[in-house]
């Protein structure tokens, strides 16, 4: 697994980082950062591939580039550039083991644009 050391987010805790959109206006970095990692899942190749990777790394699991290539018609040098979009713009992490990349999502990342997407519920609002 990585060898990064990973930062739970408390998700009651008013952090500045997790306001949701609704919360309050963003911040210019904020604004960048969370741009970037939007602009890497605006993409259905990149959100395909987040998306296997994270169903692998349910259980804490990983996946070879290997594994990942087959799935589209595409070569494996514009698979790699997907990839490394989504690492860049930290929703996953990789390492290599001979000739072989292995990947996994970053879930605190991923947890982190759920929890700004999130809304409030009015009170008497339909859930």
């Amino acid at each position: 697994m990585s060898k990064q050391e990973l930062v739970v987010l408390d998700q009651d805790a008013p952090a500045a980082c997790c306001t949701g959109l609704a919360g309050a206006p963003l911040e210019s970095d904020r604004a960048i950062e969370l741009a970037k990692q939007f602009k890497a899942l605006g993409d259905p190749v990149r959100l395909r591939l987040l998306s296997m990777i994270a169903s692998a790394s349910r259980d804490g699991g990983e996946v070879c580039v290997c594994e990942l290539t087959p799935a589209f018609e595409l070569s494996q040098p514009t698979i790699s550039h997907h990839l490394k979009l989504l690492r860049q713009a930290g929703l996953i992490d990789c390492e290599r083991r001979g000739t072989w990349v292995y990947y996994w999502a970053l879930p605190d990342a991923l947890d982190g644009l759920a929890l700004f997407l999130r809304t409030p519920q009015a009170a008497g609002a339909p859930a």
